[in-house]
């Protein structure tokens, strides 16, 4: 308990894992917390008369419960024996060999394949500046970035990031930006200083100038990357071989996203359950490399016209040609995660089946490059130059491994035949030892003459040779055998042979297990060699995955390839949502639609039309074709000529954040400000139900007052999307010249509206709520109600000027339900009785037109 207790105070922020015999075993607070969190047993443990709470697991259940730990948010300490139990020792010596955090981890079972575990680290100075570091410690991808708070907002969100690193004496300012978003850890204030950061990047790439990464100006940025390092190395990682590269982020580069825009177009993360992701629809990766650098594709759209349309070429050169596209597929197929098989090689977790899956991968590389070189592709020709095809590689592990190695090399049988000398010796050995005792056998008694000589074994001094009574004749008894044992009928001698052929026999299975791990051992050294190899050749083949991706994508679904230029146009031609239209039940066909905005002619769109129309639907599609056309895939349209967008802004739906003390409206209109003030000439902006949070007037204000800001101001004219249920901004379209009212339409037949989910010119004066309503299985007396009070609010609204005061009737004072007679009156029960008695089937329609003028004079009599 000595030796827990002083390990303990050295991780005493971490659940620590102590491993006694065949148990992990925590004690006191961390058994009631790993008690509660993995629901095991807690008991107690006596210690010198006082008791101490214990919770413990089976040793092979380690990755059973680890992924547990860390999941409920705890950052865990594992504790090894670092030596062999014996007699002489009373306590083994151990130490920790592991911290396994939510951002640094390499255990598999804590990795999404399909997503990067980022850790990161901000450094916040004064000024609304900051440095920002992300690290993935399983890829060996680094990334830094300087800018305002509204970029590493932007960062922050489209990176995800596992876990945070914070200084504690910025830990304010830190949740002023993102509350309890992110898991944080904070750090010494003393760590985020120039020197002592900076001198972390230079040794971890041993070079004396940042100037080769394009980031030796970047202090912040610097500061926020060294933190990560000293941090990586508090945890037991010292092996970070595979991070050989850190990449400068150009924020300039890329369309901007800011986290509501993220979330709002659902583009990784579906807000419900059952719904789907932009990125959960559009994947179609084959690789875990490239399903990640999907993602980033996805949440960092590019801004320069050559580098998108070198991927479109790529993607048509996909579409076009299936063989080739159907043949890189099942190649890359047998490519698994590299990314990730090089971190286990820096850090030697690489188990013998892993390192034959790396060698299938890499035979594929030369066949990918072959195939692509003679692609005619310009784009698939610069990657495939780029592959490194690695025969050596592949030589060596050939030479070295079987080829169904087990898991565990120190299960043996891991090594191929052939390959060391004295390992075939020794394997020799152990399946032969029987033949070799019987050659021995069998050359003594041909020396000696003694013909029924035998071998023995006993525990006590090992292999004999036995000579029986008979053959006691000293003469026939070499000078070289020593006597071990008389017995009544026979002696025991032993030999020089037979003594090193027993030393061999008995050590060889322990020999062989050091020696197989010393080689491999070699191998995963010679392996390390090639990390900077395969590390390139896993970032191109992942991008070939996601041109592949986009490829197929556009094949099946009938996507068309976008022109991509530098105008202030965009103009699509029946777009469609690239999720619900594969959504759409069997049967069921998506209406596609058309847009056309420009900063000259049609900036802003009002949208109008009822509820479940599909007014949202045309937002969203129109951002989501944009943004996937900038990520360089085609889109769902019949045509689309799309003007580069800088910044993409979305302002949809409601919801509130209690725990800030923020309403749904304010939430709406913390959004709405952040728009406003980040608006340029290219951006493109959503505006779905503005002012819906506050009273009618309130809310038509502050939208009409919107719209005339996006149109009048002189800094820029953002092309938007405006989508209402204010009929009253139709009159906009009036008074400002690039704004157009359209609606979606419907068709109304009877009491039944039908949504004919178009886009047409024009505005809409009604929005069928109650219709809706009524869909929704409202009670029938509530929608009467609705209705009347309807009528008597359109009368006296805002669009046709009346100052008229309001004068709804009141409900009846008992019910709501509307009744043709009252039965109290004798006329009325007259008219009712004639018209139960009727039989209309039997009579003439003139003696119907009749018996109705009949009826009518009846009731007005009443």
């Amino acid at each position: 308990m000595v030796q827990y207790f002083e390990l303990k105070s050295k991780y005493s922020d971490a659940i620590l894992l102590f491993r006694v015999g065949d148990f992990y075993e925590t004690f006191g607070e961390d058994a009631i917390k790993a008690s509660k969190a993995l629901g095991i047993i807690l008991t107690k443990r006596n210690n010198g008369g006082s008791k101490i709470e214990l919770a413990g697991f089976p040793y092979h259940s380690l990755d059973l419960y680890l992924p547990r730990l860390v999941k409920a948010g705890f950052r865990v300490a594992i504790c090894e024996q670092l030596e062999k139990p014996s007699k002489e020792k009373k306590i083994v010596k151990r130490g920790v060999t592991d911290v396994v955090t939510p951002g640094v981890t390499l255990n598999d079972k804590l990795l999404n394949h399909k997503e990067n575990n980022f850790l990161c680290s901000i450094h916040i100075e004064k000024n609304d500046f900051y440095g920002i570091s992300f690290l993935d410690i399983s890829t060996g991808e680094f990334y830094v970035a300087e800018g305002n708070a509204e970029l590493i907002k932007k960062l922050v969100n489209s990176f995800t990031p596992a876990e945070i690193l914070v200084s504690k004496a910025k830990k304010n300012l830190y949740h002023d930006l993102f509350q309890d978003q992110y898991y944080c850890y904070q750090l010494e204030e003393w760590i985020y200083q120039t020197d002592f950061t900076r001198e972390k990047i230079l040794n971890q790439f041993g070079v004396l100038t940042l100037k080769g990464f394009g980031i030796e100006t970047l202090e912040a940025a610097q500061i926020a990357a060294g933190s990560i390092l000293h941090y990586l190395e508090s945890t037991e990682k010292n092996h970070l071989d595979h991070i050989t590269k850190i990449n400068r982020i150009q924020a300039e580069d890329f369309m901007w996203l800011d986290s509501f825009t993220i979330r709002n177009l659902e583009l990784v993360y579906s807000q419900h359950h059952t719904g789907s992701s932009l990125t959960d629809i559009i994947d179609r990766t084959t690789t875990p490399m490239g399903a990640r650098m999907l993602k980033q594709w996805i949440l960092m759209p590019l801004l320069s016209t050559n580098k998108i349309k070198a991927r479109h070429k790529a993607v048509a050169h996909f579409k076009t040609h299936i063989e080739l596209s159907d043949e890189v597929e099942s190649y890359l197929k047998k490519i698994g995660d590299l990314e990730r098989m090089v971190s286990k090689i820096a850090t030697g977790r690489i188990h013998p089946k892993e390192v034959i899956a790396l060698r299938n991968a890499a035979e594929c590389f030369q066949v990918i490059k072959d195939l692509l070189r003679h692609s005619e592709n310009e784009e698939l020709i610069l990657l495939a130059d780029q592959i490194n095809p690695s025969e050596k590689l592949i030589l060596k592990i050939k030479e070295a491994l079987q080829e169904d190695p087990p898991v565990n090399v120190l299960k043996g049988n891991c090594i191929q035949e052939g390959y060391n000398s004295e390992l075939d010796d020794l394997r020799n050995t152990i399946n032969n030892s029987k033949q070799l005792l019987t050659d021995i056998q069998v050359a003594e008694a041909e020396k000696t003459g003694i013909a029924n000589l035998k071998i023995g074994f006993n525990n006590v001094f090992g292999y004999y040779l036995e000579v029986t009574n008979k053959y006691k004749n000293k003469d026939l008894i070499p000078e070289n055998w020593v006597r071990k044992q008389t017995l009544t009928n026979a002696e025991r001698y032993i030999t020089d042979e037979l003594k090193k052929l027993e030393t061999k026999i008995l050590n060889a299975q322990d020999l062989i297990q050091n020696l197989e791990s010393s080689l491999y051992n070699e191998l995963v050294v010679f392996l390390g060699g090639y990390m900077e190899s395969i590390q390139l050749n896993a970032h191109l083949l992942a991008k070939i995955d996601c041109l592949l991706s986009f490829g197929k994508l556009a094949y099946k679904h009938d996507y068309c390839e976008p022109e991509i230029n530098n105008s202030l146009v965009i103009d699509i031609k029946q777009g469609r949502h690239p999720v619900i239209e594969q959504q759409m039940k069997l049967g069921e066909n998506y209406v596609p639609n058309d847009l056309f905005l420009s900063n000259e002619e049609q900036q802003i769109i009002m949208i109008t039309g009822p509820n479940m129309s599909g007014k949202s639907a045309v937002l969203r599609q129109s951002a989501l074709i944009v943004l996937l056309a900038q990520a360089g895939s085609f889109v769902p349209a019949k045509s689309a000529s799309i003007g580069i967008v800088d910044k993409l802004f979305t302002r949809v739906g409601a919801s509130d954040n209690i725990s800030s003390g923020e309403s749904t409206f304010m939430v709406e209109m913390n959004e709405t400000s952040n728009i406003m003030n980040n608006i340029t000439d290219r951006s493109l902006i959503l505006l779905d139900e503005i002012g819906r949070g506050t009273s009618t007037y309130d809310g038509i204000s502050i939208a009409w007052s919107i719209a005339e800001y996006l149109h009048e101001n002189e800094a820029a004219r953002p092309k938007t999307l405006f989508a209402t249920h204010y009929h009253e901004l139709n009159e906009l379209a009036n008074q400002y010249p690039r704004i157009k009212n359209f609606n979606v339409s419907t068709k109304e037949t009877g009491n039944t509206v039908i949504f004919l989910r178009k886009l047409v010119p024009g505005g809409s004066l009604h929005s069928f709520g109650i219709h809706v309503a009524k869909l929704a299985g409202m009670p029938v007396e509530i929608l009467r109600r609705a209705a009347e009070i309807l009528t008597e609010l359109e009368t006296k609204s805002v669009g046709n000027g009346s100052k008229e005061k309001l004068n709804i009737p009141s409900p009846p004072a008992q019910q709501f339900q509307l009744q043709m007679f009252s039965y109290d009156d004798p006329k009325h029960k007259e008219i009712a009785d004639a018209l139960d008695t009727l039989d209309v089937n039997a009579m003439t329609p003139v003696e119907c037109m009749l018996k109705l003028i009949e009826l009518k004079e009846k009731m007005k009599e009443t």
